[in-house]
C-alpha cells in the first residue's frame, strides 16, 4: 500500500470515528418555559375546604411537568394531617402526581415518620410508593424494608421485601433497664402487610422472631399489638397508632422454636405476651438435648 493510500485511509477512519462520537453525544436538556422563584399549588374539596397543597423554593415550568426544588407538601385529613418534604422532585401537571427525591420525609400529626430516597405520591388514589429502602418509626416500632406502598398517613402499609421490625419497650420507672433488654426483632423476606389502625401485622416468607434468647420461625406470622393504657380510652385509634407492646403472635407453617439447644416443631404456634406462654398446635414435636446421662434404673 502506498503512503498516499495509507494517509487517505487514516483520514477516513479519523473522520468516521469523530462522526460516530458526535452522534452519541447526549443532547442538552430542554430549557424551561418559565422559571419561578416561589411555587405553590393547592387542591380544594367541598365547601372550599383545602385538601392538599404543594410548595417549592424554585420551579422550572415545562409543558407537562414542573421540576421543583425545596419541596413541602401537606395533606389535610379529617382526623390526621400529613407533611411531605424533599430536596427536589417533579409535579405532573396532567395527572397532578408528585415524584419526590433526596432526603424524602413523611411525617403525620400522630407521630409516625417515614424516610426514604425517593417517593411517588399518587394524588388521585391517595397512595405513596417507593422501590427504595424505607425506614418507618411509629412509637417504639422501627421498621426497615426494601420497597413500600401504602396510604399517605401511613396507617396501612405493604412492605415488599427484606423486612425488619424492632420493638423497643420503654424502661420501667425507677429501673435501669438496658435498651436491648426485652427487645423483640422480627425479620422476613416479605411482603408484610401492616394495619396500624387494627394493630396487626402479617409477615410472609421465612419469618423469624427473636427475643430473650428464643427464636421462633414460621412461613406466615400474624403479630397483634396492644395499645398503651394511656391510649386505650381514645376512640380514634389512628391518632394513637400501633401499640408498642406485643399482645400475641400466631405462627403458621413449618413452625420451629429454638431455645438454647432445645428445639420444638409444630404446624402452628400461639404466643401470648401476658403470660409469656407458647402453645404448640398440630403434631408438635419436642427435641431436648441434655448433658446429663440417662441411667437405666437398677433391678434391686
Amino acid at each position: 500500500m502506498t503512503l498516499r493510500k495509507i494517509i487517505s485511509v487514516f483520514i477516513l477512519v479519523f473522520f468516521s470515528a469523530s462522526f460516530a462520537y458526535a452522534k452519541t453525544e447526549i443532547a442538552p436538556p430542554p430549557e424551561a418555559e418559565q422559571q419561578i422563584n416561589v411555587f405553590s399549588i393547592a387542591g380544594y374539596g367541598e365547601k372550599g375546604k383545602k385538601n392538599w397543597d404543594l410548595s417549592a423554593k424554585s420551579a422550572d415550568v415545562f409543558t407537562d411537568s414542573v421540576k421543583l426544588k425545596g419541596i413541602v407538601g401537606n395533606l389535610y385529613g379529617e382526623s390526621e394531617n400529613v407533611k411531605l418534604t424533599a430536596d427536589k422532585g417533579d409535579f405532573d401537571k396532567v395527572k397532578a402526581n408528585v415524584h419526590l427525591e433526596q432526603n424524602v420525609v413523611v411525617t403525620t400529626s400522630s407521630g409516625a415518620r417515614l424516610t426514604t430516597d425517593s417517593l411517588d405520591w399518587n394524588r388521585k388514589n391517595q397512595i405513596v410508593s417507593t422501590k427504595n429502602v424505607v425506614n418507618i418509626e411509629r412509637g417504639n416500632l422501627i421498621t426497615v424494608a426494601q420497597g413500600a406502598t401504602g396510604e399517605p398517613n401511613l396507617n396501612k402499609m405493604t412492605l415488599e421485601k427484606e423486612v425488619k421490625v424492632q420493638i423497643k419497650p420503654e424502661p420501667s420507672a425507677g429501673k435501669n433497664e438496658t435498651a436491648s433488654k426485652n427487645k423483640v426483632t422480627i425479620d422476613c423476606n416479605g411482603p408484610v402487610q401492616i394495619d396500624y389502625q387494627k394493630n396487626i401485622a402479617t409477615f410472609n416468607k421465612d419469618v423469624k422472631v427473636e427475643s430473650d434468647g428464643i427464636q421462633l420461625y414460621s412461613d406466615v406470622m400474624d403479630v397483634y399489638f396492644l395499645l398503651d393504657k394511656q391510649d386505650s380510652g381514645k376512640t380514634d385509634q389512628s391518632l394513637a397508632g400501633m401499640g408498642s407492646k406485643l399482645e400475641r403472635i400466631i405462627a403458621k407453617g413449618n413452625v420451629k422454636i429454638v431455645k438454647g439447644e432445645n428445639i420444638s416443631y409444630s404446624d402452628e404456634a400461639v404466643y401470648t405476651a401476658a403470660d409469656k406462654k407458647i402453645t404448640l398446635l398440630g403434631r408438635p414435636k419436642l427435641i431436648i438435648y441434655s448433658t446429663e446421662e440417662l441411667n437405666a434404673p437398677s433391678g434391686n
